[in-house]
């Protein structure tokens, strides 16, 4: 899949494509759905699929430490993207000449001009452009005279939920990792590179692979039983904690795996974190011997969950 990094007016691709555009944050099942339907159309068609996209997110941009935190950071988007087999994926730089553009501007000098959109697939609720006035009333009439076609998807229900970024960011928020699931099409993960750490899990004999989270927020806090898939190695299971470690002061939110029976250096590795179950909240502890011990607890815990899911 090609990406591009779109500068927001002219200059964009000279070959017509079926695309969708939106924030697809989690690439849930619903997003799928639009996915689906733009991959179908591309094959009749005989043209590109796209995906139009931007970064930040329009509420990164607009409410800034109040925005909603990220179910997918930017890699994580891509890869899950690509692995569905569409051809291009452009990235909009979403900054306050694209927040003040007019919707109609937005489909004459972005949509048509520079990406030269043939087919256009979107979600159920799309808005866009300035104060959102733009929607798919708007992109159909527009098409009409531009040359393009518009279709529109209807909200994807499960269990009666409408399924959502929003939705599945409250049932991560609340542990209930198997909703989320069902609303994803599988396991809610995280992945980074392990980076070098203070070697405080090694020293209580619980070494542990530490990872950045890559965004403001993580949508999860806590202990979770883990399945870990690690890049160019094998798949192993472990325990997570999820969050700032105030045991030992620390101050920055990132992911540490202790992973079972691995002894394998993963320096520089990257690894895909899958969450099983929660376990409990993180906490702080009065010593790191008690800490160890909550540890060995929560392995136990993990251990017997993926036993009893085998």
């Amino acid at each position: 899949m090609q990406l591009t990094r779109y500068p927001g007016t002219g200059g964009g691709h000279t070959e017509p494509s079926v695309a969708t555009i939106g924030n697809f944050d989690g690439v849930h099942r619903g997003h799928r759905i639009v996915l689906d339907k733009v991959l179908s159309k591309s094959r009749a068609l005989g043209i590109p699929s796209m995906v139009i996209t931007f970064e930040p997110s329009a509420k990164e941009f607009f409410l800034g430490s109040h925005a909603p935190a990220r179910l997918t950071n930017f890699r994580e988007k891509f890869e899950l993207i690509k692995d569905l087999g569409i051809d291009h994926f452009v990235c909009l730089s979403f900054n306050r000449a694209l927040a003040s553009m007019p919707p109609e501007t937005f489909v004459t000098d972005i949509l048509d001009a520079g990406l030269k959109i043939k087919h256009l697939a979107v979600g159920d609720n799309f808005c866009f452009g300035k104060d959102r006035k733009g929607d798919y009333g708007l992109l159909k009439h527009m098409g009409n005279d531009l040359g393009f076609s518009v279709e529109d998807t209807e909200s994807f229900i499960v269990n009666e939920d409408r399924v959502s970024s929003s939705s599945i960011r409250d049932y991560l928020a609340n542990g209930q990792l198997d909703i989320a699931e069902q609303l994803l099409g599988r396991a809610y993960s995280m992945s980074g590179r392990v980076i070098h750490g203070d070697r405080r899990g090694q020293s209580i004999g619980f070494p542990t692979a530490n990872i950045p989270i890559k965004r403001r927020f993580s949508p999860i806090s806590g202990v979770f039983a883990t399945k870990v898939k690690i890049e160019n190695g094998p798949e192993a299971f472990g325990v997570a904690n999820v969050g700032y470690r105030p045991t030992v002061a620390g101050t920055r939110t990132q992911i540490e795996v202790h992973l079972f029976n691995f002894s394998q250096v993963l320096y520089g590795k990257h690894l895909t974190v899958l969450f099983s179950k929660k376990i409990r909240a993180e906490r702080k502890f009065d010593s790191l011997e008690e800490l160890k011990n909550q540890i060995h607890l929560d392995a136990e815990t993990a251990k017997e969950h993926f036993k009893a899911a085998a």
